[in-house]
């Protein structure tokens, strides 16, 4: 067992300087904490998703109220930018959307009829939730993607234990401010501080768990799973393509491929980080997506203004400059960007357009997660799939051809869980409607939107009972030998 942690301290992104800390919970506290949860965790379920719903809805009440405290308190463990502004609004539709579509999605797991096999026998379904889920969120998005698992799992009536990142954890304590405004929340919701030794010991205690993180650490973390035979659902991240046609509006693929690519510094698990365009566009696709990149500002200044923020975790801008850094060993050009600057003792990247890359790259193959935009000519349709598909990842790509037919037969072929056509950045498109599975490196277990992820968080019986009369052995020659 690792020695107990001292306080940590917390960088702000935007000012450079340690204006926070945390004190990381010990494996004595993750213990009680787990311990606690689970022994409530029955009277959860027996509530019935009604009643968890009439619970949960006072909660939703409580976060509306502090709706802009969340946000401001997300703009600053990430730095700032539109998204983190709006994340009370953005958790309260998470809330307001299961709140409507959980006792749906538990009618459609219920069955109740008579066996097809065996005629006298009827069959009921009964649905049990895993009693402890722990949750293991990362520092990009740090309320958001907490709840995308933490929400549907207390719908679906089991206890969480969230561990958030320790570069981004202020939102999360102005979150329980509100869980702990709903007592019977309170008592199936917690959360424990500190580095990723914590997280070892949420996998330790929870009966299944959800991570959001990188492939090394999502790989120790399946592994721990597998030692306990406890399932696990991992989201990893991608290196996302996006396709553009020889006939595709280029003013609309720019226009798509730069936000797609930039929004948020990159930092979001299904940015656009390949650009694939056919070479007979390929210079005046450049051209335009440059004159677009010089239009964007930073956004140091004023953190509602701009259209980029710093980096929110300062290493991570050491790994993108090492990423350019290999391009152009290896013959790629610079044309926009490329270098991180400091301002005030945030951390920034200007839109960064590389050409002349190949597979070989770093920042073609490896996730990035920062505001650059590799761009490759391909030769016809078939290069172009190959070229997309030749990843460990599959979470999304992107196609913007002549129509959206082209466009769909295209997507039609690539390995990625999420297609967006003729645009990019279309995730939140399918939240409240179905989910879509990862392929390759960027994800393992069900989906974690849609109706149908609230799946992951309960276990399914088979009630059956013999209306007819039971089977002798005396006479069942099936049984035995024939006399």
């Amino acid at each position: 067992m690792a020695a107990d942690a001292a306080v940590l301290p917390v960088r702000n992104p935007r000012t450079g300087q340690v204006d926070y800390t945390i004190t990381p919970a010990t494996s004595a506290v993750v213990a009680e904490k787990a311990a606690r949860l689970r022994a409530s965790q029955p009277a959860w379920e027996a509530l019935g998703v009604g009643g968890r719903c009439a619970v949960i809805a006072r909660w939703l009440g409580a976060v509306k109220a502090r709706a802009m405290d969340i946000g401001e308190a997300d703009a600053v463990d990430t730095g700032g930018c539109h998204t983190s502004y709006v994340q009370g609004f953005i958790t309260c539709a998470n809330i307001g959307g299961w709140l409507e579509d959980a006792p749906r999605a538990f009618a459609a797991l219920e069955w109740q009829g008579m066996s097809t096999s065996m005629p006298t026998v009827e069959v009921e379904s009964q649905v049990v939730a895993y009693p402890l889920v722990g949750v293991i969120s990362p520092w990009n998005a740090p309320l958001m993607l907490a709840l995308l698992d933490a929400v549907p799992a207390l719908f679906a009536g089991s206890a969480v234990l969230l561990k958030p990142s320790e570069v981004t954890p202020r939102v999360i304590e102005v979150l329980f401010e509100t869980v702990r405004e709903v007592p019977e929340l309170a008592e199936v919701f917690d959360y424990v501080a500190g580095p990723g030794e914590v997280g070892q010991w949420v996998v330790e205690q929870a009966d299944t768990i959800c991570f959001t993180g990188s492939v090394p650490t999502g790989r120790k973390v399946a592994v721990a799973c597998a030692q306990r035979l406890i399932p696990c659902n991992l989201e990893l991240g991608g290196k996302d393509p996006c396709i553009v046609t020889e006939n595709a509006d280029l003013e609309r693929a720019a226009t798509a491929v730069l936000r797609g690519a930039v929004y948020a510094t990159g930092q979001v698990c299904y940015s656009v980080e390949r650009v694939y365009v056919h070479h007979s566009v390929h210079d005046a696709f450049v051209a335009l997506l440059v004159e677009k990149a010089g239009e964007v500002r930073l956004n140091h200044d004023n953190p509602r203004a701009g259209h980029i923020g710093p980096f929110t975790h300062g290493p991570q801008a050491d790994i993108v400059l090492a990423h350019i850094a290999d391009a152009k060993a290896k013959g790629a050009r610079v044309l926009t960007g490329g270098e991180v600057e400091d301002i005030g003792g945030g951390l920034y990247m200007r839109p960064t357009i590389l050409t002349h890359v190949h597979h070989d790259m770093l920042i073609m193959q490896d996730e990035t997660f920062g505001p650059c935009i590799p761009v490759m000519a391909y030769s016809d349709t078939e290069e172009a799939i190959r070229l997309a598909n030749d990843t460990h990842f599959g979470l999304t790509a992107s196609v913007i051809a002549g129509t959206a037919e082209e466009a769909k037969a295209i997507g039609r072929r690539l390995n990625a869980g999420g297609i967006f056509m003729q645009d990019t950045f279309l995730t939140f498109a399918k939240l409240r409607t179905f989910g879509s599975d990862s392929f390759g490196w960027s994800g393992y277990g069900a989906p974690r939107i849609g109706p149908e992820s609230l799946r992951r968080f309960l276990r399914r019986k088979s009630l059956l009972t013999q209306t007819g009369a039971v089977a002798d052995i005396r006479n069942d020659h099936h049984l035995g030998a024939k006399p």
